[in-house]
C-alpha cells in the first residue's frame, strides 16, 4: 500500500561511553525534510528539551485520530472551524509485566462551522475515526476519547 522511512541518526561525540553518560540526544529526518531533535524521556537520562519516543508515540495516535476525524466530518458535510487536543498517555506495566504506553486519552475540543452535531453523532464520529486510524489499528494501547 505505502511506505513511510524515517532516518534516525545519534553519535557519540565527546561523551563517554556508559550508561550515565551517553548522550541519548538524537535526529529524526523526514522524507519532506523537516528535521527533529529526539532524546530519551529526561526520567531516562535524556534532554528535556527534544521530543521523546513516548510523546511522538502520543502525538501520532492524536494526529491520526484527528485526521480521521476531519476526513469524515468532511465526507459528512459537517464544517470544522478548529480541533485542539490535549493528548496525554500512560506507561505502565501491560499484562506481560513490560513497560509500555498502555493508554492515551485523547480531549478534543473541536469548533464547528454552522450546526454543531448532537453529542450522538460526534460519539459516532468519533468510534469511526477510531476504526479508521491507521496508528490506532496498529497498537495495543487503550485508547479513549473523551467528548
Amino acid at each position: 500500500m505505502s511506505e513511510h522511512v524515517v532516518d534516525v541518526s545519534w553519535s557519540r561525540g565527546e561523551h563517554e561511553f556508559t550508561y550515565d553518560t551517553y548522550s541519548r540526544d538524537h535526529e529524526w529526518r523526514f522524507d519532506g525534510g523537516v528535521t527533529v531533535p529526539g532524546s530519551a524521556s529526561p526520567a531516562y537520562l535524556g534532554s528535556p528539551g527534544p521530543v521523546d519516543p513516548e510523546e511522538a508515540f502520543v502525538a501520532a495516535i492524536s494526529s491520526c485520530h484527528m485526521l480521521s476525524v476531519l476526513a469524515i466530518a468532511a465526507r459528512k458535510r459537517l464544517v470544522v472551524e478548529s480541533y485542539d487536543d490535549h493528548a496525554v498517555g500512560v506507561m505502565a506495566k501491560n499484562a506481560a509485566g513490560r513497560v509500555a504506553v498502555t493508554a492515551v486519552t485523547l480531549n478534543p475540543k473541536i469548533v464547528w462551522g454552522g450546526t454543531e452535531p448532537s453529542a450522538e453523532v460526534l460519539g459516532r464520529l468519533h468510534h469511526l475515526a477510531h476504526q479508521e486510524c491507521f496508528i490506532a489499528n496498529s497498537v495495543t494501547t487503550e485508547i479513549t476519547v473523551v467528548q
